[in-house]
């Protein structure tokens, strides 16, 4: 699949020219997507979205749990709810365990639902400083209480708390927990194996142990631990239904990207010396392979941020695309991907651009779609079903 998304490009570059609508010059990234979304939208099917609960302050995450019950993260109030029934309840206040600065906060949720056990990514004091790391509770039978807290994985670079990333995903099969970092705002992270900013990890969910098929798992050190690398800020991770890692990423001023992961594979950010960054996301002038994104942006950047691969034959066409929320958009694109990984079309239903920022996105277990606003005010968590 390396560099497939230059040869996307051309494919639709010449549709679009032999159609009469390109006038001049190749398209940029983002227009390639804007062609394919015409086709695309007429395709969806309608869509009804309701308000789940509303009242809350920068949501970062919605999972479901059993029973009907979603667990909500917010990221400054430091809180996880329960939402049953529309009616918010305290699950935990971490707020004398979490780091608040900026973009760090209670960031990521992931749940088991057999198990009763929950992961959370946030910021957190040291004696030397602050972090970001995972942290994992059991839940008791009726969801009101966490007990038996335990670190996970901790070392996750912080410093102002921009770029501090941090998205969670259990695998499917077997006990790997992905972790997407942010590069902290520091430039030589990214590119350092030993630092665990800017990557995406694997470990043991239960111990936080690197996963013994990790790419550099013989070796010593935070390496261990890490499955891609050379990224700025992972804000979405979603694995398809045929088992291959996706991730999301904010951009600079230009190319949020959405990737598929290889294992050891390097996204090209490298914003040395200092913080530069003006440099390429995907810089191929680095040594060794860069892998291009499967989609990007272009100029102007949306800000993408959670995703999930959408399931259920009652999604029509939009069966199997990766739904990719987007905060400065204020939208959801539907991304469709051949087996190969390879760009197809774009869609992006205008029922879901009335809302605001869009920052997490998951799937509810009939195949429904949750979302969570974050304007910051009397925020929501929205479900979205196929009419």
């Amino acid at each position: 699949m390396h560099r497939h998304l230059r040869t996307t490009s051309l494919a639709l570059s010449l549709c679009a020219l032999a159609a009469g609508l390109l006038t001049a010059g190749p398209p940029s990234i983002a227009d390639t997507g804007l062609a394919a979304t015409p086709a695309a939208r007429a395709e969806a099917p309608a869509l009804r979205v309701r308000t789940v609960v509303r009242g809350l302050e920068h949501p970062w995450d919605v999972q479901q749990a059993p029973g009907g019950r979603l667990v909500v993260s917010e990221r400054d109030r430091a809180r996880i709810s329960v939402v049953r029934n529309g009616r918010r309840r305290t699950l935990a206040d971490l707020s004398q365990l979490v780091w608040v600065s900026g973009e760090t906060g209670l960031l990521s949720l992931a749940v088991d639902r057999d198990r009763r056990q929950v992961w959370a990514c946030h910021g957190a004091r040291t004696r030397s400083g602050p972090e970001v790391r995972v942290t994992r509770w059991r839940v008791d039978r009726r969801w009101r209480s966490l007990s038996g807290r335990r670190t996970v994985l901790s070392g996750l670079p912080a410093t102002s708390g921009r770029h501090g990333g941090c998205r969670l995903l259990l695998e499917r099969q077997g006990p790997g927990l992905v972790i997407g970092t942010g590069d902290a705002a520091v430039g030589s992270n990214p590119r350092d194996l030993d630092s665990l900013g800017g990557k995406v990890l694997r470990v043991d969910r239960r111990t936080g142990t690197p996963m013994a098929d990790n790419p550099f798992a013989g070796a010593t050190g935070n390496r261990r631990h890490v499955w891609t690398y050379g990224h700025r800020n992972v804000q979405g991770l979603a694995e398809r239904a045929d088992g291959s890692l996706w991730s999301v990423e904010h951009g600079s001023f230009r190319d949020d990207e959405v990737n598929r992961l290889v294992p050891g594979g390097d996204y090209g950010w490298n914003p040395v010396p200092g913080y530069d960054e003006s440099v390429p996301m995907t810089d191929q002038s680095l040594p060794g392979e860069q892998q291009d994104a499967a989609w990007s942006s272009g100029t102007p950047t949306i800000a993408t941020s959670g995703a999930a691969w959408v399931r259920g034959t009652q999604w029509g066409r939009l069966e199997g695309t990766l739904a990719v929320a987007a905060l400065k958009g204020s939208e959801v694109l539907f991304l469709r991907f051949d087996a190969r990984g390879a760009l197809v079309s774009v869609a992006r239903p205008p029922a879901l651009a009335r809302f605001g920022r869009l920052r997490s996105i998951s799937s509810a277990r009939d195949g429904d779609l949750l979302l969570t606003t974050d304007s910051g005010a009397d925020d929501r968590v929205l479900r979205v079903s196929p009419r």
